[in-house]
């Protein structure tokens, strides 16, 4: 089978990564065209177009790069006709992947939708989207077969690939606060010198901060200079495994630091204009795919004009005392909730029957 692989960011591009190595298990002939990052390269995948140049963060940022990214829908369509896939698998990534979906289907080619947007969080028009522009449908979280099922969608639950990332090893903790700011030059640039701010306040910690996949080690430069900051350069994983808590931006990033059982505190700010636009709009309780699928605040969120010194230090000193066994307590029934980590596996067994029985 040939396939046109596409993800725009980095969580995706580990997942889609994943994925490409799973069903090539299955099929060793398939080959790979795809939009992705470092990952999907490494599996050999024919990258057309890298995520670093992708990423956009809030609504001001895509309205200003509207331009380039009309440019980039003209482009992949170019590629993929060239290309001629026997599948296009989209991998989240839904502001620009479902209007590719509408595109795709229309052309005739079998659309695969690998971890469903979050309709139900926000933009539930998106699930007549899904229906009419997708084939397959895989989703991550428990919670979400159920939402889609009850919209009239078809969908498969295939378990989070988080799971399939996170050691089992008990890996001793160290004096270190680990900062993950996101892996966006607008989330660093807003989040970081907030998550900076309460060092003082923890002279017996090292603060390490996640380096992203996207951005270069210049990126960084002005925010290492303090003695007791340093950049972390070989993956968040690594960094989580050595860390007491951890200060994050909201997103996947969240899980996964639940799953290393890192007490944290979840962080948000955007500019004024889209946040009041988000908040108008979202619909959701909580921000955290922690608290979102215990269905309780289990990690503490700091959103806008909260996020600030005072509120990060009485929260992380909470993390670091009285608060780490609660959270780590409510961290042990995430993972019974989240079940096994096989959803590349599974993921690809559906996709590999599904193209069998439709050729």
């Amino acid at each position: 089978m040939k396939y046109f692989i596409v993800s725009g960011e980095a969580s995706g591009d580990m997942h889609a990564a994943n994925l490409v190595q799973e069903i090539r298990a299955l099929d060793a002939n398939a080959s790979f065209d795809g939009w992705g990052g470092d990952q999907l390269d490494a599996q050999g995948v024919n990258i057309k177009k890298h995520i670093k140049d992708l990423a956009f963060m809030g609504f001001k940022q895509v309205i200003l790069n509207l331009r380039t990214i009309l440019g980039n829908f003209k482009l992949i369509k170019n590629q993929i006709t060239e290309a001629e896939p026997d599948a296009i698998i989209l991998v989240d990534y839904p502001g620009f992947n479902l209007r590719l979906a509408k595109w795709a289907k229309a052309e005739g080619f079998s659309v695969i939708y690998y971890i469903a947007p979050q309709a139900w969080a926000w933009k539930e028009n998106r699930v007549e989207k899904l229906k009419a522009y997708t084939d397959k449908l895989l989703c991550i979280l428990p919670f979400e077969k159920k939402f889609f099922e009850d919209k009239g969608l078809a969908v498969d639950y295939v378990g989070h690939p988080l799971l399939e990332q996170i050691s089992k090893q008990d890996i001793p903790t160290q004096d270190v606060i680990a900062l993950l700011p996101g892996s966006r030059r607008e989330e660093v640039q807003a989040m970081l010198p907030c998550m900076l701010e309460v060092i003082e306040d923890f002279p017996d910690y090292k603060f390490k901060i996640a380096q992203s996949p996207n951005l270069s080690l210049a990126e960084y430069a002005y925010f290492v200079s303090h003695e007791r900051v340093q950049l972390h350069t070989t993956g968040m994983s690594t960094l989580l495994s050595e860390a007491k808590a951890a200060l994050v931006t909201s997103g996947t990033a969240t899980l996964e630091t639940a799953l290393y059982n890192v007490p944290q505190i979840v962080c948000y700010k955007s500019g004024f204009l889209s946040y009041q636009i988000a908040k108008r709009i979202i619909k959701i309780p909580y921000i955290s795919l922690v608290n979102l699928i215990l269905k309780k605040e289990v990690v503490r969120e700091l959103i806008q004009s909260e996020l600030n010194k005072f509120n990060l230090s009485i929260e992380l000193s909470l993390l670091l005392g009285e608060k780490r066994h609660e959270i780590q307590q409510n961290y042990k029934q995430l993972q019974e909730v989240l079940g096994d980590g096989d959803a590349s596996s599974k993921a690809a067994l559906i996709i590999s029957d599904y193209l069998k029985k439709t050729r």
